[in-house]
């Protein structure tokens, strides 16, 4: 796949199928997709009664915690590149579809 090119990926994340338009390999996307439900899975295992969007906030924030914790840890091997930042960015992009998308089914 070239830079410029994008790719439809359908990924299903906490019980819900979402188109995803990504220039990213879509295994890739899936995988992404896949650690996103597993952080959702998790919060709702930890959450009672919550709906779909407060279980995809608390797994957002938590995914934002691992984050912020790789980058600020003096003793973390994996610098904070563009790259990095760009996937970060796309992955908020995912959370922010399915949001969306749940948010219209509702």
């Amino acid at each position: 796949m070239t830079d410029n090119s994008t790719d439809v990926v359908i990924v299903e994340i906490y019980g819900q199928r979402y188109p995803i338009r990504s220039s990213l390999d879509a295994s890739y996307v899936t995988k992404l997709a896949n650690y996103v439900d597993q952080k959702m899975q998790a919060a709702s295992d930890r959450t009672r009664g919550g709906d779909s969007v407060r279980i995809a906030v608390l797994a957002a924030l938590n995914i934002a915690d691992e984050f912020m914790r790789n980058k600020t840890s003096a003793t973390s091997k994996i610098p904070v590149t563009n790259d990095t930042k760009k996937i970060v960015l796309q992955l908020e992009q995912l959370v922010d579809t399915a949001l969306s998308e749940s948010s219209q089914t509702s």
